[in-house]
């Protein structure tokens, strides 16, 4: 597989369709099959849970989805884990609605709704929204932070230097996902194809930035 920096310059579809193919390699085989379920998450569903049904994706699907780590999972799911406890459900099915309502291209606002659920940083609200909205969103953590850092002359430059790739801020999500639907837009408009997403651009990221 190429450098990441020649493959950000390429124009040659075959290698970002490997380079892409190259996410599933790295999907630990306990976690292909929820990985194939997250890939082809239906919005309706989505749309047509309740509050118990929301919870129950997040806490059994969405969470151990972005969370692999045991002890990540354990922390992140405790404060998810308040809603249930202190009779909040209602609180987080407004989440979602407002989730499901939001101009996606405004992408700080949607990153910042997100961020609002107990256990969210960054890095988890724009998983979930790339989950349901991929076309719009993109993940962004340090593993994406640090294979863009290897590509030379983005106009991001400078604020990819200073971020904490382990405490992304919603001003770095922001900037991210953003240059991921740059590279998305003009994949597709080189290739003359419709299929490439900041989601995608994503899994192409975290295959490098690991």
């Amino acid at each position: 597989m190429i450098g990441l920096a020649d493959l950000w310059r390429s124009r040659d579809r075959k290698l970002w369709d490997e380079a892409l193919e190259h996410y599933w390699d790295l999907v630990l085989p306990r976690n292909l099959e929820l990985e194939r379920r997250m890939e082809a998450l239906d919005l309706e569903s989505i749309r047509s849970m309740d509050a118990e049904g929301w919870y129950s994706f997040l806490l059994n699907d969405y969470f151990r989805w972005k969370y692999t780590a045991p002890n990540r999972y354990a922390t992140t799911t405790r404060s998810l884990r308040q809603y249930e406890e202190t009779g909040q459900m209602s609180d987080l099915v407004r989440i979602k609605d407002r989730l499901l309502s939001v101009d996606r291209t405004e992408t700080r606002e949607a990153v910042s709704i997100a961020r609002e659920i107990k256990g969210l940083g960054t890095a988890g609200a724009s998983g979930l929204l790339s989950l349901m909205f991929p076309e719009s969103f993109a993940t962004v953590d340090q593993f994406v932070v640090k294979a863009l850092r290897k590509v030379d002359g983005l106009p991001e430059a400078a604020a990819l230097a200073r971020m904490n790739p382990e405490g992304l801020s919603v001003a770095d999500g922001v900037v991210l996902i953003g240059i991921m639907q740059r590279k998305g837009a003009e994949n597709n408009r080189v290739f003359g194809t419709a299929s490439w997403t900041p989601r995608k651009v994503d899994k192409v990221l975290w295959t490098y930035g690991r």
